[in-house]
């Protein structure tokens, strides 16, 4: 059993660090920039320069782990040595990986299109959320996040930048060979990924047809092996912030520049703030009548803490192979929790994860997968979310009133909070936003995948037969519970000098609590497919592959809530690819996709989206013998290639090529479609 546990802070006292230098060099002496300089179990790393020097701070018990591309890793222990000369030599065996492409694999040196893998064990952050860590860890990925509220924080990315046009703009993603979303791929677990492809040019991706035009990422999870069992179990808990904290301007500068910019509007108009008031705020006096609010401090935590646990199994025989794992996910907000609430409204999000895969050998010839996935959400937070909160927070006037007021002689008895607000009480106070309720609900999601898997040699040597069927069911709820606040506002007796505080509203706050459901989601989804594909080789120097496959992927809303909904969302498909490579040193590859999607008319439903690509492997000639030393490999590919994208207009609009004319109005209107 293997028990891992991560903690984001530790103390050492009894080792002492020093500076050690190096320098890092190829099997030919020549210095090696960029090479990766590790502390073996720490996150504490350096690059080399130019000259493949480095310096890094260590102790004496240390392990340097030293990594190039293209080269063997090597792991140096630091002793008493201050200075190292390390030298890497090539790691050959890269070159027969094998990579995950499209409907397959191949070996690495083989591969004509151009397509990045990511090393499973890059791809742990620590964030539970996997998609946060495509965004600078891949080259040809850019990719934002709109926010960073749990839950609603995935990142949005493209593959070498926006390509077409529609609300589609994100890769097509394929978890085990199906078609999920950014939010299949966020719950995913890296303890679960086997491996982890990205496709980027038309000659990966023309096999997808229409769905292919930004990119392809392609994951497989893990499988079982035979065995005796084996448990890993590994829990994390993290220190979560903001990335930056927006400095706002102070009280006396926003009122100052508030005035001067009616000013500037209107040289005789009324200007918001009063010298009197400046004043008073400069010298702090009555806080109550002249506040200094500062809405980030009053509303938001500096840090939060989560935390993850993730178990898995796997084990197996000669006729089962089996891999299960569970992970469970604790995210946190950043709000606080007032004591004048009687909720908890930060942000609660709970995650729960369960796969299962399990490998069956029916015959030698015949085999039988079974993938079950079952996720889980949970949500709690303010009523109308993290992001709304926080950009009231961004707009709220810091000069006009206070969060809210404690209760005075003559409220203290009032039930509810005594929220500050001005004028008529239409202002925005994000602190009232906050409290004044919650949201929560969840949604859960079940994947069940069948795959069967036949040789055909019986027929002809070479030749194979797969079928997937993927049925996925989904759903969604969430419930709002919330009050309408009672406003108040500070008042000065002018004769007296005492002050009082007037409800601004006295007909609209509530003090009961209202519910509403928002609009639940059921969607089942059906995948299916077949492909055969045949591999030959002839005289140990011509391979020749290929591959004919069909899809068809089918949608459906079970309470859609409109005609237009209603209706099975589907996209079919043909797809086919060629390769023939000559003594592993050229390389040709033709594709096609052959798609027909229904949110186009009959006419042009289909299209036909090939491509080709030829590789030449340079190294591997005779000329190229004499400086295979200096470069260990090298290969020339060109491809060409045609895609598509049926994601045109929104996600909920279709069928834009009917014309629709409306005489029930006496506005008569006419729409031919958008784009």
């Amino acid at each position: 059993m293997l028990l891992l546990f991560t903690f984001g802070v530790f103390i050492n006292t009894q080792a002492q660090n020093k500076i050690v230098t190096g320098t890092v060099v190829d099997e030919t002496g020549m210095p090696l920039p960029g090479a990766s300089i590790l502390v073996k179990g720490t996150k504490k790393g350096k690059t080399t320069d130019l000259d493949g020097k480095f310096s890094i701070s260590v102790t004496n018990a240390d392990v340097l782990v030293v990594t190039y591309v293209g080269y063997q890793k090597k792991e140096i222990p630091v002793k008493d040595k201050l200075s190292f000369n390390i030298r890497l030599e090539p790691d050959n065996n890269q070159l027969d990986e094998v990579v995950v492409v499209s409907y397959g694999s191949k070996k690495k040196k083989s591969i004509v299109s151009a397509v990045t893998t990511v090393k499973p064990a890059d791809l742990k952050v620590s964030s539970s959320n996997l998609t946060t860590a495509l965004a600078g860890r891949i080259s040809g990925i850019i990719g934002y996040q709109r926010g960073g509220e749990p839950g609603n924080d995935d990142a949005q990315f493209f593959i070498r930048g926006v390509t077409t046009f529609g609300y589609g703009s994100n890769p097509l993603i394929l978890i085990d060979g199906v078609e999920l979303t950014v939010s299949d791929l966020r719950r995913l677990n890296p303890d679960d990924i086997q491996s982890f492809s990205i496709m980027k040019d038309a000659s990966a991706t023309a096999l997808y047809g229409a769905r292919g035009a930004n990119g392809v990422i392609f994951v497989t999870t893990k499988s079982g092996y035979e065995g005796k069992l084996k448990v890993s179990a590994r829990f994390e808990t993290s220190l979560s912030k903001s990335t930056q904290d927006i400095e706002l301007a102070d009280p006396i500068t926003y009122m100052k520049m508030g005035n001067e910019a009616v000013r500037t509007r209107d040289p005789l108009g009324l200007l918001p703030y009063t010298l009197k008031k400046i004043e008073n705020t400069i010298n702090g006096t009555n806080p109550i009548l002249y506040p200094t609010t500062d809405w980030q401090k009053e509303l938001f935590k500096d840090h939060t803490m989560n935390s993850r646990l993730n178990l898995n199994l796997k084990g197996g025989g000669k006729t089962a192979l089996y891999f299960v794992s569970l992970s469970v996910n604790q995210d946190n907000g950043i709000l606080k929790v007032p004591s004048v609430s009687n909720f908890n409204n930060n942000i609660d999000y709970k995650q729960f994860n369960l796969r299962s895969n399990i490998d069956l050998s029916l015959t030698k010839t015949s085999k039988l997968k079974l993938n079950f996935n079952f996720s889980f959400d949970d949500y709690n937070g303010p009523p109308q979310g993290g992001r709304t909160v926080y950009n009231m927070v961004m707009r709220s006037n810091p000069v006009y009133f206070r969060p809210f007021y404690e209760k005075d002689e003559e409220h203290q008895y009032t039930q509810h909070i005594l929220f500050g607000n001005y004028g008529d009480g239409d202002y925005l106070n994000p602190y009232a936003e906050m409290v004044r309720g919650y949201k929560e609900g969840g949604s859960s999601k079940i994947i069940a995948q069948l795959e069967f898997d036949q040789k055909l040699d019986m027929i002809t040597e070479g030749l194979h037969f797969k079928a997937i069927y993927n049925g996925t069911k989904e759903s969604s709820y969430f419930v709002v519970r919330s009050y309408r606040p009672y406003y108040y506002t500070p008042f000065e007796n002018s004769e007296t000098g005492e002050v009082s505080l007037i409800l601004l509203n006295e007909d609209q706050g509530t003090e009961y609590l209202s519910y509403g459901e928002l609009p639940k989601n059921v969607i089942t989804s059906h995948y299916l497919e077949a492909r055969m594909d045949y591999t030959k080789e002839f005289n140990e120097d011509h391979r020749v592959t290929g591959l004919l496959v069909y899809t068809l992927n089918d949608r459906l809303y079970s309470n859609a809530g409109s005609l237009q909904k209603s209706l099975p969302y589907r996209n079919m498909g043909l797809a086919g690819r060629f390769n023939y490579a000559y003594k592993d040193r050229y390389f040709l590859e033709w594709n096609f996709g052959y798609n027909g999607s229904e949110r186009f008319s009959k006419k042009e439903r289909w299209g036909f989206f090939p491509s080709v690509a030829l590789g030449w492997v340079v190294s591997d000639e005779n000329f190229f013998k004499g400086i295979n030393k200096q470069i260990t490999f090298l290969k020339f590919r060109a491809s060409y290639g045609l895609v598509g994208n049926d994601k045109i207009g929104s996600a909920n609009d279709r069928f834009f090529y009917l014309s629709q004319v409306d005489m029930n109005s006496s506005q008569y209107r006419y729409t031919t479609g958008e784009d």
